[in-house]
């Protein structure tokens, strides 16, 4: 065991920009900045004029586009990040999703999760979210889209361009929304349920239901904005 360890070891290097570790495997642009405490792991890839901060750990065949800056305490795995984003302190990107079925004696069984999560470039992820990995389709999150702090995306999500994803956002598994799409804070969308594009959702909206048209929509479970004012109108009433 211990040949084996000192072997590994051998095999992880100084970076000369920024003092992190990179596996000899590992594939970075000379500009990039990697410091101190960051780590690289074999075959994962940097691009030029990157920026990875202390405590980030990238994962076996993680790719980081050119200009991308990952903040401290990022955990990258089973992914690729594009060009010019921004992977804020504490993200989780490329973790297993949370599947599982009974089988035939009353256990529960985790289903496989394979694939991977695929964001797209001039993303922002906000702190402590967390993007998991697809197990029957990759993981996306479209070009010029921006993800608040706290937000949990869930496997097979596919997600547009330009859309806006606020604070405390849950997204369960195998949902699909369009592209300038906007989620208030606290939205929950239940799984396998698809947004088009131009919607937007008021905060602590709940969606059940596929979203096919745009406009506005709120309330639980999510109706357009002109319905759920209604609503809330009759119940104001009832209450007086």
């Amino acid at each position: 065991l211990e040949d084996i360890v000192g072997r590994n070891q051998h095999e992880y290097q100084i970076w000369h920009n920024g003092g992190g570790t990179f596996h000899k495997s590992a594939c970075i642009a000379p500009t990039a900045l990697i410091e101190l405490g960051a780590i690289l792991h074999p075959n994962s890839f940097v691009g030029a004029n990157a920026h990875i901060g202390s405590g980030a750990i990238i994962g076996p065949a993680v790719t980081v586009g050119q200009l991308t800056k990952i903040g401290y305490n990022v955990a990258l795995s089973n992914c690729t990040i594009g060009d010019s984003c921004i992977i804020h302190n504490g993200v989780c990107i490329g973790q297993d999703g949370f599947g599982f079925f009974v089988d035939e004696h009353g256990d529960m069984v985790k289903k496989p999760q394979l694939l991977k999560a695929m964001i797209g470039n001039h993303v922002e992820v906000g702190a402590n979210s967390c993007i998991d990995r697809g197990s029957w389709r990759d993981t996306k999150i479209g070009d010029h889209s921006k993800i608040d702090n706290l937000v949990q995306i869930g496997h097979n999500v596919v997600i547009g361009k330009s859309c806006l994803i606020c604070g405390q956002v849950g997204i369960a598994g195998s949902v699909t929304i369009g592209d300038n799409v906007t989620l208030g804070g606290r939205v929950a969308v239940r799984d396998h349920v698809s947004i088009t594009s131009k919607v937007r959702l008021a905060g602590n909206s709940c969606v059940t239901k596929d979203i096919k048209e745009p406009g506005d929509y709120g309330g639980f479970p999510a109706v357009s904005v002109r319905e759920w004012r209604r609503q809330v109108a009759r119940q104001q009433r009832a209450l007086k």
